[in-house]
């Protein structure tokens, strides 16, 4: 087995590649007494047309389509896997998003036999025309669930509005309209396509032993052979952004907004990946966390309140930063905050080191946790990189590093404002 190892947090995770291509870590974490396994592969509601290997032709489906096979991934014939897994004590979860469809469990006892379940489970798709057709009414509910809630609808309004075609733009659950036309060839095509173990990830933490976890593990997946890249599919995106500004009246009896600014040095992962990712999320902290002047201005004028929040998401082929929460006058907040960045002289070196520390010490409190190891391993692991090299080129970020990249991401031409407001009487 190969082994990753972080001399300056003393942590190491093993990794056994498989005859198919399925990629297994391991973390052996001594003395805790929960055991986390998550079973993941690289398909996200953005990958809805695509060339799967061997074939020549594009496939396209529905969006929604990922979102609906983690759904139906959890029927089998003889009942629910959720039951299975709760007379086993533990307690197992899914879930999609843009780019990840990720099968979980956590448990305190029968660690391996969960395990079992996991790998089997999720390796034995069940789709009936009969199923498919219940399955959709019960999605069609979530999607209307969705699109009632005034926090999902500013944050897609405000997606909508950065890209012109990226499918970032649309709802992970698709449409009515667009599960209304998912069948189970839909299913199978798009999982034997994209649930090909090369195309997955299985990770598992806890006091576990190494040797059993991949016996369990080889016994019990499928013996492929590689398949090969999957051509996955996306439209050119322009650098601009679609629409200035989204206004939406619903039911809240404060308005909500989003300011959202698009990333545009994109098309890259790993450790440079990784960089950009903290320089930008320093540089929010300093600009705009709670113990800044701009955020004290703000909430001193009775512009934003606690829920006042702002985050950086970004993937190998998009990126964006979102800032939002609750304002009297969405407008104002806009206009304040793009004033102040244009000057970076509130960006101050200590501010920098205060934020860096509290970085450093909010990455080692993951270790505390299963769970979060869990989650934190496959969300960089899908932007290809290693969790464990994070400390490391958090300590190698400058003050000018985050400066440079604050200036060139957070720039007046790359933003827009998504608002909710309430329904006029």
């Amino acid at each position: 087995m190969q082994q990753l190892y972080n001399e300056r947090i003393d942590e190491k995770i093993l990794l056994q590649e498989l005859d198919n291509g399925l990629k297994v870590y391991i973390m052996p974490k001594r003395g805790y007494t929960k055991q986390f396994a998550i079973f993941a592969t690289h398909f996200g509601s953005n990958d809805s047309k695509f060339i799967a290997p061997g074939d020549t032709d594009v496939t396209e489906v529905p969006d929604g389509v990922a979102h609906f096979l983690e759904h139906k991934m959890f029927e089998e014939e003889e009942g629910s896997i959720f039951e299975q897994f709760s007379k086993l004590g533990a307690s197992a979860n899914a879930y999609t998003n843009f780019t990840t469809t990720a099968y979980l469990f956590a448990s305190t006892e029968d660690f391996y036999e969960n395990l079992k379940l996991l790998v089997k489970f999720v390796q034995n798709p069940y789709f009936t025309d009969e199923n498919v057709e219940k399955e959709k009414g019960i999605i069609a509910q979530e999607i209307r669930m969705y699109q009632d809630d005034p926090n999902w609808r500013v944050y897609f309004n405000a997606l909508e509005a950065l890209y012109h075609v990226h499918p970032v733009r649309k709802d992970i659950a698709g449409t009515i309209e667009s599960i209304s036309q998912i069948n189970k060839e839909i299913l199978y095509k798009c999982y034997y396509t994209f649930y090909h173990p090369e195309n997955m990830v299985l990770f598992a933490v806890g006091d576990i032993d190494i040797d059993k976890t991949l016996d369990v593990i080889k016994e019990n997946v499928r013996q492929d052979k590689k398949q090969g890249e999957i051509e996955r599919i996306y439209p050119k995106e322009p650098s601009s952004v679609y629409k200035k500004e989204v206004v939406q009246d619903m039911q809240v009896s404060i308005p909500l907004f989003n300011l959202g600014f698009k990333d545009t040095d994109v098309g890259f992962g790993g450790k440079k990946l990784l960089k950009k990712n903290l320089e930008i999320q320093i540089g929010l902290e300093m600009a705009l966390g709670r113990s800044s002047d701009l955020y004290e201005r703000l909430y001193n004028e009775g512009l934003i309140d606690s829920t006042f929040s702002f985050d950086y998401g970004g993937e190998i082929d998009y990126g964006y930063s979102i800032i939002g929460g609750q304002s009297k006058d969405p407008f104002k907040v806009r206009d304040i905050i793009l004033n102040a960045i244009n000057n970076l002289q509130f960006l101050k070196e200590e501010d920098f080191e205060r934020i860096k520390k509290k970085y450093i010490g909010k990455f080692l409190r993951t270790f505390n946790s299963v769970d979060s190891i869990a989650y934190s391993f496959i969300n960089f692991y899908m932007k290809e990189i290693n969790l464990l090299d994070y400390l490391d080129l958090l300590y190698s970020i400058s003050f000018e590093d985050v400066r440079e990249r604050f200036q060139n991401h957070l720039r007046e031409e790359n933003s827009v404002l998504s608002v909710v407001n309430p329904i006029k009487k």
